[in-house]
């Protein structure tokens, strides 16, 4: 704010600074879309990590290649991803429904649904206690996974209209698995396992020292819950200790063959009552407390499962080309990513199964659309039945329709343990392509070219298809990027060029580095110049552009993305009256001109040696 001046004497005045920096984007934060065991359908989500993807995603699926990817990205350097899960066919989610006998007659009160389609959520168990504060109103509600570890836990659950703490609104706005709807407000749901009437006292010791008959399946056992004689037992004071020592009496009798039932069986009191859970999480493993003794405790009655088992969860088809492809109205498939603005590599690993080569194209020109219109680079795997050098030679032509600067095609497959099997399995290599990709930028810059001795195939047991110079020699031509394996050095990377690239077109954009170098130009330029709308059209912003473009791509040409010893040679940045006329300016338009001269990858490195007999040097 300009200083008016009022009084005789010095004044201080801020001035704003003209520099604005702009800062370099990221270059290799891979999308991967495809088949997944668990997520949200085309929905993108970030992971940083493979445990990350395990956690979101369920990790390795045995009938696809995406999670093997997304494994391999990460094992070669990678360190963000996103992934979109796309199936085909009519997937379902994976649900129960509990009943209350609150309610005359019993009735559903909730019902729980897996919060993703799939078999996955088949594994999800609920179990239901009343060990609450108030436990004649509220209940708590837990999670188990297939393999009966806690995944979520919820405490203090109401059902009534209008509680704060409704399951619907405690459970959907904070639950990773599952989703809760209340069908009937006027009941809680059943709890699991064996409940007793409520205790207007504790039971004297000569009734707790009568025999109690549980049963398990067809198998009885009788005991005394109180033996003070044989046991040393002391006479319990509280419904507490009560349950404490039910739970040790059971945990004493024999199991079946193979099982807990008792072992792990759990006492709970809540309120003036017990609940009895058997130690197993199988609907079939009941806890039965059967005869007149048990009916004086307060055990005898119906019997609930130690647990309420989801069902019904089935998982879609290996998504077809529609399926990826998707819908940009509805933002399926790859359209997912338009809602992600850091995205730099796209990945479509599933494509290399393909029977159908057209699905297999439709579905890369498609993915090549997006990829220009958010400056992205799509690595493209080789179809799975190039499986030797004369089927990529003749099916490279099919390649020629998907033509482009903003794509690579890299063959052939890798051969990888697979940790489901212990056993060599060969994988699309894109996923290993774009970790090598995300390592070469972070040590060397995306200028470099991800190809060479330094791009080795981390993880990477041996290829599918092992090749000569000489075979190397009928592919890099026509851009294909060839995997090798080299003595000493192992699997890398030996080619770096777009599916422009083929020698016969003599194409700007011919090199991975140069297309990727200048995606990242364009979309850092494209941010950082966005405080220039709207400014006033005159020399003093031209020369504001100037100074901080400038500045930016000189950072850059000192740590060696450009040709030229000096900046002159190596960018230039254009702004001023010849760029930008007076029917410019009237129109409110500003015209930056910006040249950079890339560096090309060394493909060909040619010595000559030359003998020297009978020379003398001086």
């Amino acid at each position: 704010m300009a200083t008016l001046p009022t009084y005789p004497g010095v004044y201080v005045e801020e001035l704003p600074s003209s520099v604005r920096t702009i800062t370099a984007v990221t270059t290799s934060v891979c999308a991967f879309v495809g088949r997944t065991r668990r997520g949200p359908l085309n929905s993108a989500v970030t992971v940083t990590s493979f445990a990350d993807f395990e956690r979101r995603f369920g990790g390795l699926d045995p009938d696809g290649v995406l999670g093997h990817s997304v494994r391999q990205f990460f094992l070669n350097g990678g360190s963000v991803a996103v992934v979109v899960r796309v199936d085909s066919g009519s997937g379902s989610s994976a649900a129960v429904r509990l009943s209350s006998a609150e309610i005359t007659p019993a009735a559903a009160v909730l019902e729980i649904t897996a919060k993703e389609p799939g078999t996955w959520g088949s594994g999800l168990r609920v179990s239901v206690d009343y060990d609450t504060e108030d436990p004649e109103k509220t209940y708590n509600l837990r999670v188990f996974d297939s393999s009966g570890a806690v995944q979520e836990s919820f405490t203090g659950l109401g059902t009534a209209e209008g509680d704060p703490r409704s399951a619907d609104s405690m459970v959907n706005s904070s639950s990773a698995v599952i989703r809760i709807a209340v069908l009937n407000r006027d009941g809680r749901p059943n709890p699991v396992g064996t409940v007793s009437k409520k205790f207007d006292s504790v039971p004297a010791a000569d009734v707790l020292s009568r025999d109690v008959d549980v049963k398990i399946g067809e198998k009885s056992h009788t005991f005394k819950i109180y033996d003070q004689e044989k046991d040393g037992d002391t006479a319990p004071a509280t419904v507490t200790a009560l349950a404490l020592l039910l739970e040790r009496k059971l945990r004493a009798l024999p199991d079946l063959p193979g099982k807990r039932v008792f072992a792990g069986a759990r006492v709970t009191a809540f309120g003036r009552r017990l609940q009895v859970v058997a130690g197993s999480d199988s609907p079939d493993d009941l806890v039965r407390f059967t005869g007149e003794n048990a009916n004086d405790l307060g055990l005898e009655g119906s019997v609930n499962p130690p647990v309420f088992l989801l069902e019904g969860g089935a998982d879609g088809g290996a998504p077809g080309a529609a399926d990826l492809m998707g819908s940009e109205a509805g933002k399926t498939g790859i359209h997912a990513l338009r809602a992600v603005q850091d995205v730099n590599l796209l990945a479509l690993p599933e494509l290399a199964g393909y029977d159908s080569t057209d699905d297999m194209l439709a579905v890369i020109s498609a993915a090549d659309a997006l990829c220009r219109e958010k400056r992205m680079f799509l690595l493209v795997d080789a179809p799975a039945h190039w499986t030797d050098i004369d089927a990529a030679r003749v099916g490279r032509a099919d390649f020629d329709v998907v033509r482009s600067d903003h794509a690579a095609l890299y063959f052939p497959q890798v051969e990888v343990v697979d940790p489901l099997t212990g056993r060599l399995r060969g994988f699309p290599p894109s996923g290993t392509v774009a970790g090598i990709m995300a390592r070469t930028d972070s040590e060397r810059g995306v200028w470099k070219a991800p190809a060479g001795t330094e791009a080795l195939l981390n993880g990477v047991r041996s290829l599918t298809v092992l090749m000569t110079d000489r075979e190397n020699g009928l592919l890099n031509p026509v851009a294909v990027n060839c995997l090798r394996t080299f003595p000493v050095v192992g699997p890398v990377v030996w080619g770096a060029r777009t599916l422009d690239g083929s020698d016969a077109l003599g194409s700007q954009w011919k090199y991975v580095p140069v297309r990727r170098l200048a995606l990242m130009l364009e979309e850092s330029l494209y941010r950082g110049t966005q405080w220039v709308v709207f400014e006033p059209n005159d020399e003093r912003l031209w020369a504001q552009i100037r100074l901080n473009v400038g500045a930016f791509l000189h950072t850059l040409f000192r740590q060696g993305a450009f040709q030229g010893t000096s900046p002159r040679e190596a960018y230039f940045v254009k702004v001023d009256k010849d760029t930008t006329t007076q029917d410019d300016v009237n129109r409110g338009v500003v015209n930056v001109v910006v040249g950079f001269a890339p560096l090309k990858p060394a493909e060909f490195v040619i010595v000559k040696i030359e003998q020297m007999a009978g020379q003398v040097l001086t």
